[in-house]
């Protein structure tokens, strides 16, 4: 089964969608399954998890009706309040339902860097583990300490790193160096922890008309320090539509993967994803 570890599909007009530009003419508007399904039959791609997009949980509740209605999606990402213990028992509802595997704040929007480490949300972690719901890690360079802090604080708690944690493409040669600075923690991460990877959403942290050859230092690195059997890939559809079509997009990614055996190329395009979510 060839699966697609990441993607989206909103409605600008439910009104949740806080981080979305009023006025951009590739991401303000409805995509839905039909829009998408072309492009999964040209790329092979079997089964999809649909991810949150937006902080609430009437988001996650559209989302599970469209999975409902749409064979091509496996499972659901979804979202609780992590600063709210009372949304336990909404966590409890949403995780009855059969597509509902995880769960994914949106910690790269949220100002404090350390917000994860707040003792108020750690319920939430907690919970994660006892109803084995999986936990997407979404943030920047800056967080991977703290990613690291939560990963071995919960060592059961199932993580997956996503958009291999928006490396700054666009920055690679500047003074703050962020090649290596962000190498060094994914490393750690990969090295110290189980946690799993989303090859995804790195074409939109690089420049427009970027190239494979911008892309391969930072997938080498996932590729080498998490290895085929903890990397998915994902396409971060519609968000990498900023930089490119779908194809364009899976296309770059088979290339970088090109190098690996047959195995490790399915496992990275379908295996791992479905082992990781659990998919059926």
């Amino acid at each position: 089964m060839r699966v697609d570890s990441h993607q989206h599909f909103w409605q600008p007009a439910r009104g949740d969608y806080g981080w979305m530009p009023p006025d951009d003419a590739t991401l303000s508007r409805q995509y839905t399954p039909g829009d998408l399904a072309p492009f999964l039959t040209a790329a092979s791609i079997d089964r999809t998890v649909l991810v949150q997009a937006a902080p609430t949980v009437e988001e996650t509740e559209y989302m599970l009706g469209i999975a409902d209605a749409t064979p091509s999606v496996a499972a659901v990402v979804g979202w609780i309040d992590f600063e709210d213990r009372l949304q336990l028992k909404q966590l409890e509802r949403l995780s009855r339902h059969p597509k509902l595997v995880g769960v994914r704040p949106m910690i790269q929007d949220i100002p404090d860097v350390d917000w994860m480490l707040r003792p108020d949300v750690q319920w939430a972690y907690e919970a994660l583990v006892d109803l084995d719901l999986t936990f997407d890690a979404l943030g920047f360079s800056r967080h991977l300490a703290n990613f690291l802090t939560i990963i071995k604080r919960y060592p059961t708690l199932r993580v997956v790193v996503d958009h291999c944690m928006k490396p700054q493409i666009r920055d690679h040669g500047t003074e703050k160096d962020e090649l290596a600075f962000w190498s060094e923690g994914m490393r750690r991460i990969a090295g110290e922890t189980g946690a799993f990877c989303k090859l995804s959403g790195i074409v939109t942290e690089a420049e427009p008309g970027w190239t494979v050859a911008d892309l391969e230092p930072y997938a080498r690195v996932v590729l080498d320090a998490f290895a085929a059997d903890r990397v998915m890939w994902g396409s971060d559809w519609p968000v990498s539509r900023l930089r490119g079509e779908y194809g364009d997009w899976h296309s770059a990614a088979e290339k970088l993967c090109a190098y690996l055996s047959d195995s490790d190329r399915a496992a990275i395009f379908g295996g791992t994803a479905t082992r990781f979510y659990r998919l059926t």
